[in-house]
């Protein structure tokens, strides 16, 4: 991924791809570190059978700082603004899968009352620090981190979820970035004048968008739907309630990006009508990832049994 985020050759690429590679090494030798701790106290070096506190605490850092969690998500948000939108298409959802699996796998064994204070301050400041930003990158960075959020919430009590969630996420996530990057839109000004150019890449925007925030009747709901009922049968009924409350927080920035997709008429209009039939037709991947970013509530007894 590195060549990837500085091919531009732009100091700021140069910078985001520093930054990446420095954290995430830092990251990995603290997981090298944490199971040989282990191995040194127990003699075990199976990283599922993790049993030493200290071992479990620092893996616990190293999968947070792997993710960009809360307290060590400072780097997520100014790689991805240093990166092209594909590539932080890349970062945002395949450069996640080796923590994820990696939390999914050792779950048991780490602290729940750590994990739940780590993903409810993730949540809080993923939708505090994304109320006034101007460029869509750094958005969806704190977007990401309170995402995160909810997956590490769960992922003590029932780790299922936390895949389910993952996966409607990459979903969510991939068709706001392949829509971005047709229009080739980086800030909130630009995305103000997409409607005119292609209104039907537009309103697939906005109701993606919509599901990302987490609103029913969208595919956005499902994951937050199951993850409160799960809290709620764990006796977790004031963690549930904080996250849901913190999860307005993002409700806000995603509706300005919502409205600035659709609503908003770029100043000094010309009075020509808008080409809902364009020479250029939308991609066939980005019409397939939205119908399944909308459109699979119903659908949600199955994908709960599976």
């Amino acid at each position: 991924i590195l060549p990837l985020i500085s091919k531009s050759h732009h100091p700021r690429a140069i910078e985001a791809a520093t930054k990446y590679f420095l954290t995430q090494a830092a990251a990995s030798t603290l997981i090298l570190f944490s199971s040989m701790t282990n191995a040194w106290h127990t003699g075990q070096w199976d990283i599922t059978q993790l049993t030493h506190p200290v071992s479990c605490l620092i893996l616990t850092s190293a999968i947070a700082m792997k993710l960009g969690l809360v307290p060590f998500h400072f780097w997520f948000p100014e790689v991805l603004q240093g990166s092209p939108l594909t590539t932080g298409l890349l970062l945002s959802t395949v450069m996640k899968f080796p923590p994820i699996t990696l939390l999914f796998m050792t779950s048991h064994s780490l602290n729940p009352t750590l994990l739940t204070i780590m993903a409810i301050s993730s949540t809080a400041l993923g939708g505090w620090m994304g109320l006034n930003q101007t460029q869509i990158r750094k958005i969806l960075a704190f977007s990401s981190i309170a995402h995160l959020g909810w997956m590490t919430i769960i992922v003590s009590y029932n780790p299922k979820l936390t895949l389910l969630n993952f996966y409607i996420y990459i979903l969510m996530t991939m068709t706001i970035f392949l829509a971005l990057n047709t229009n080739k839109i980086l800030k909130l000004s630009t995305l103000m004048t997409t409607w005119t150019k292609n209104p039907p890449l537009s309103t697939m925007l906005f109701l993606t968008l919509l599901s990302l925030a987490g609103l029913p009747p969208l595919t956005g709901f499902l994951p937050k739907w199951l993850i409160i009922q799960e809290l709620t049968k764990q006796s977790m009924t004031p963690a549930a309630m904080m996250v849901s409350i913190l999860s307005l927080l993002g409700l806000y920035f995603y509706l300005r990006l919502a409205y600035c997709a659709t609503i908003t008429l770029p100043p000094h209009t010309t009075n020509h009508m808008k080409q809902w039939h364009i020479n250029k037709p939308t991609n066939t991947s980005i019409a397939i990832l939205a119908t399944m970013s909308t459109m699979l509530l119903p659908v949600s007894p199955l994908i709960s049994t599976i």
